[in-house]
C-alpha cells in the first residue's frame, strides 16, 4: 500500500492489508455539514473512475461515510478504515472532513487525480487510520495575474491545486502597473483602458527584447463570483489585493486625475509595459480615496465577507518622489499634521482600514504599511524578510509570514544556466522545505500573532500557465507541507523521506497535467535560453 502523503499526516497506521475497495457498489453516506465534500468526492473521484458513487445508506458497505465531530480541531480530520471494506472521514468542521477527502483522493493512486477513467475504475488501499490538522489556519499562495494576465480557467485550476495541497488561502493580485483585472462597473475605463497594454518587456527590466502583441486580460464581475463560489466550495478563503497609492499606473491611465496632476502629464501616461518600482503614484486627494472607495464597495459585494475576511490594500514599494514635489500632497501634510511623506501614505491606509472595518472586513497589507505607523487592526503580509513580521508581531498585530528571500516562487529554483529567466537566490526545493514561518526570535506571545504562511508569485517573466507551473512545482508542495505539518527545526527535517514520497507525488501532478520542473533540471522546452534575468549569488540572507 502507498502512504506517501503530502504534505505528511501528524500520524498514519498502517496495517497493510486491503481495506478499502473503490469499485461501482461504493456508495456515499454524508452527514449533515459534509455537503461540500460529498459534491466534490462524487465529481472529482467518480469521475477519476467513472463510478456513480451514489448516496447510500447509513448500513451500507463499501461506503464512504462523512461525519463531523466537533471534538476535533475545526480543520482537523481522522480518516479510519473499517471491518466492512468501509471508510470513514471525520472531520471537525466541514473544511476538516473536505481535507480528509483529500488525503482519501492520495491514498487511492495518480489514477484518482484524472478527469477521466485512464487505467481502470477500481482502486484500493489497505487498512489505515490517520489523524491529522494543520499547523497553521493560514496557509497561502499569492498569484499575480496581473503582470500577465491568466484566464479565469487557469485560475479555477489553481485553486484545485491549492485544495489538492491542503492549502486555504488564495492572494489575488488584481492591478498593477501593467494591468488591472477586475471589471469595476461605475469605472468601466479601468478595463477599457487599464486591462491592457500595447507590449511587454520579455525577460527582465534590463533585457533589450520586446514582445510587441498586445497582452492583457480581465474577470468579468460574474467570473470573480465563480472563482468565489469554487473557493468557497473547496474551502478556501480569498484575499483579493487592490494595490494602492503605488503601482497604481494602470489605474492613473484609465483615470489620469487619480495621479499627481501637479507634477506630471498624467493623461500622457499608458499602461506599463516595464517592470521594476513605477514612480508614478495616486495623488492623496479626495477624489482619490471616494473614487477607491468606489472600488472597494463593488469589490465587497464580489467577495463576500464569509469567503474574503481580508482585503488587501498594497501598499508596497510607492516611491514618495512626486508626493514630495507635488504643491497639493504638501498642503495636505501640512493640513492633516503629518511629519512627512511616510506618514502621508500611512495616513491613506489608515483611512482604508477605518472604511473596511466599518464595513465588517479585516485590511492586510505588504510590510511597508508598517512605515508612519500602523492602524490597530491591520494586518502584514511580510515579504522583506522576517523583520517586519517580527515587528508587527511584536505590537500585537496579526502577521502573514511570506518572506522574499524564501518563498517567493518567482525566484530561480537551480544555478545552472538553463533556468529559464533566472531570478533573485537559488531556492531549492530542499530549502523551501527547509523554511520556518515562526522565527526563534519572536516572544511567546508574538508567535501567537503569526496567523500562517504563504508563498508568493510574481509573474513577470510568466507569460503563461506552463511558466507558472514551472515556477511553482515542485516548491509548492515542500511549502504545502511546512504550512501544513508538525515538522521539526529546518535543519533536523527528513527531506530524504520527503524526497521519497514526492517521487510518488509527481505521477499525481503528471495527471493533473502540471507542467512542473523535474528533478533532473528543465526539459529542453521549458529553457529560455538568451533571455536576460536577474539571479543573484550567495545564500539569501535571514532578514
Amino acid at each position: 500500500m502507498n502512504m506517501d502523503l503530502i504534505p505528511a499526516p501528524v500520524r498514519a497506521g498502517d496495517q497493510g492489508r486491503c481495506g478499502f475497495v473503490l469499485d461501482a457498489s461504493t456508495t456515499i453516506t454524508a452527514a449533515p455539514g459534509t455537503g461540500s465534500t460529498e459534491r466534490w468526492l462524487r465529481t472529482t473521484l467518480g469521475a477519476a473512475f467513472g463510478l456513480p458513487l451514489a448516496p447510500g445508506g447509513e448500513g451500507a458497505a463499501r461506503a464512504i461515510r462523512l461525519r463531523v465531530d466537533p471534538s476535533l480541531a475545526s480543520e482537523g480530520y481522522r480518516l479510519t478504515t473499517t471491518p466492512d471494506e468501509g471508510v470513514v472521514i471525520t472531520g471537525g468542521g466541514p473544511a476538516g472532513v473536505f481535507w480528509g477527502a483529500q488525503t482519501l483522493r492520495q491514498l487511492l493512486g495518480p489514477e484518482a487525480f484524472r478527469r477521466a477513467p485512464g487505467g481502470g475504475s477500481t482502486a484500493a488501499f489497505g487498512f489505515t487510520d490517520i489523524e491529522d490538522r494543520p499547523r497553521f489556519g493560514w496557509r497561502g499562495l499569492m498569484l499575480d495575474v496581473s503582470r500577465h494576465f491568466l484566464p479565469k480557467d487557469d485560475v479555477l485550476r489553481y485553486l484545485d491545486l491549492l485544495a489538492a495541497h491542503k492549502l486555504n488561502v488564495f492572494h489575488f493580485h488584481l492591478t498593477d502597473d501593467q494591468g488591472w483585472r477586475v471589471e469595476i462597473k461605475r469605472y468601466p475605463r479601468l478595463t477599457e483602458v487599464g486591462a491592457w497594454r500595447s507590449r511587454t518587456k520579455y525577460g527582465h527590466r534590463a533585457s533589450e527584447l520586446w514582445d510587441e502583441t498586445p497582452h492583457g486580460g480581465y474577470y468579468t464581475q460574474d467570473d470573480i463570483r465563480e472563482i468565489v463560489a469554487y473557493a468557497a466550495e473547496r474551502h478556501i478563503r480569498v484575499v483579493p489585493e487592490i494595490d494602492i497609492p503605488g503601482h497604481s499606473q494602470a489605474a492613473i491611465s484609465a483615470y489620469p486625475e487619480l495621479g499627481n496632476t501637479d507634477v506630471v502629464d498624467t493623461a500622457a501616461l499608458s499602461v506599463w509595459d516595464n517592470w521594476g518600482v513605477n514612480p508614478n503614484v495616486l495623488a492623496p486627494s479626495d477624489h482619490t480615496l471616494r473614487f477607491f472607495e468606489g472600488v472597494f464597495e463593488e469589490l465587497l459585494e464580489l467577495f463576500p465577507a464569509d469567503v474574503s475576511p481580508f482585503v488587501h490594500v498594497g501598499g508596497d514599494e510607492c516611491p514618495k518622489d512626486q508626493w514630495k514635489q507635488s504643491p497639493a500632497a504638501q498642503a495636505r501634510i501640512r493640513e492633516l499634521g503629518l511629519a512627512d511623506e511616510d506618514e502621508l501614505q500611512s495616513w491613506f491606509i489608515r483611512h482604508f482600514d477605518s472604511w473596511l472595518t466599518a464595513r465588517g472586513r479585516r485590511l492586510i497589507g505588504w510590510d511597508e504599511i508598517l512605515e508612519g505607523g500602523l492602524a490597530e487592526g491591520a494586518a502584514v503580509s511580510s515579504w522583506r524578510g522576517y523583520a517586519g513580521g517580527i515587528a508587527a508581531a511584536e505590537a500585537g498585530h496579526d502577521v502573514v509570514m511570506c518572506p522574499e528571500q524564501q518563498v517567493y516562487l518567482d525566484h530561480r529554483q537551480h544555478g545552472g544556466p538553463d533556468e529559464p529567466m533566472p531570478i533573485g537566490y537559488v531556492r531549492t526545493l530542499e530549502d523551501v522545505y527547509r523554511f520556518e514561518p515562526v522565527p526563534p526570535a519572536l516572544s511567546e506571545e508574538a508567535a501567537r500573532h503569526v496567523l500562517g504562511t504563504q508563498a508568493n508569485v510574481w509573474t513577470e517573466v510568466m507569460q503563461n500557465r506552463a511558466r507558472v507551473d514551472y515556477q511553482v512545482f515542485p516548491r509548492l508542495a515542500a511549502f504545502a507541507e511546512v504550512a501544513w505539518s508538525a515538522l521539526p527545526a529546518p535543519a533536523d527535517r527528513d527531506f530524504a523521506d520527503f524526497e521519497r514520497r514526492m517521487a510518488t507525488h509527481y505521477g499525481r501532478l503528471d495527471a493533473l497535467g502540471v507542467d512542473y520542473r523535474p528533478p533532473g533540471g528543465p526539459l529542453p522546452w521549458q529553457r529560455r535560453p538568451g533571455i536576460l534575468g536577474r539571479p543573484i549569488e550567495g545564500t539569501p540572507p535571514n532578514v
